[in-house]
């Protein structure tokens, strides 16, 4: 049997063809669906079309002004390479990339900061006075910014105020690790590290994540692709994990670091109007059991 580790040298091996010719059929066919399916990756372009994403995440995940989760892994390459590849993902609220993009052309933060996103303007949460940006959802890799929320750092007691937020927050999160879940799941070339050059990991995972879109938002596919079940739901507060879980092991996508980062005030305070908000009129019945 083939190492699942070699992939151009398995794919070869399965199809009778020879690896030299493999090597260039491989990232032929990737980019080939990256132009045909270019479409299915794409960020909203008006605030409108924002706002509709941030209510589905209030209605399913109780995180109002959210925009979309974000995660980031690292795609572990074999020797002799040894390289690292830094992508990001971001989500939105049906499971389906918003971004990809990989370190060397990382730009989200300059997006953020420039608008060049079109988020909504800043408004008021529900019942609330003080102003406040639409924002991403990330975990503890990511910066604390304007539009960027992460979890309080430290442990809590149960039922303390920024133990609920970090329970919210990690909660609202689910939806971009299912994606993460699932596309390993099927696609089997991300379980393991790859013997293949940076530039054609690349190639592969874009091609993956616009499988994906594609998949997920096509009627007559999303419910092979990823059937009822497959992904994380949530039933008053409990967490029912996706079979994805029990399925899927990921070797070669491994968390970022934690990288402690000074924030700004204005971020700290937001982040702070949010957990004011979950204690008080964003509050849900079942938050301190599952907290």
């Amino acid at each position: 049997m083939p190492n699942r580790k070699v992939v151009i040298a398995g794919a070869a091996f399965i199809f009778i063809i020879s690896k030299q010719s493999m090597s260039c059929i491989v990232p032929e066919v990737c980019e080939a669906i990256i132009k045909s399916l270019k479409e299915n990756i794409k960020l909203p372009k008006t605030g409108s079309e924002w706002i509709q994403i941030s209510n589905r995440f209030d209605e399913l995940w109780n995180f109002p002004h959210s925009a979309g989760a974000m995660d980031g892994k690292h795609v572990i390459l074999e020797a002799p390479t040894r390289n690292i590849i830094i992508n990001f993902w971001m989500s939105d609220v049906k499971a389906a990339f918003q971004m990809v993009e990989f370190l060397k052309k990382l730009n989200y933060i300059k997006k953020l900061e420039n608008n060049s996103l079109r988020l909504p303007a800043p408004e008021a949460l529900q019942g609330r006075n003080k102003v406040v940006p639409y924002v991403f959802v990330g975990d503890s890799a990511f910066p604390l910014q304007n539009n960027i929320m992460k979890p309080y750092p430290g442990e809590y007691p149960k039922g303390s105020p920024r133990r609920i937020f970090n329970y919210r927050l990690s909660r609202a999160r689910k939806i971009v690790e299912n994606v993460f879940g699932i596309t390993a799941s099927v696609f089997r070339v991300l379980r393991k590290p790859m013997l293949l050059q940076p530039k054609t990991v690349e190639t592969i995972v874009m091609a993956i994540a616009h499988l994906h879109n594609f998949l997920r938002n096509t009627d007559s596919s999303k419910n092979l692709y990823a059937p009822p079940g497959s992904l994380d739901s949530d039933q008053n507060g409990r967490l029912c994990e996706g079979s994805w879980r029990r399925d899927c092991e990921m070797s070669s996508l491994l968390p970022l670091n934690n990288v402690p980062r000074r924030a700004v005030s204005t971020a700290k305070q937001i982040r702070d109007e949010f957990n004011d908000y979950f204690m008080n009129e964003g509050t849900v019945s079942w938050q301190n059991t599952y907290c």
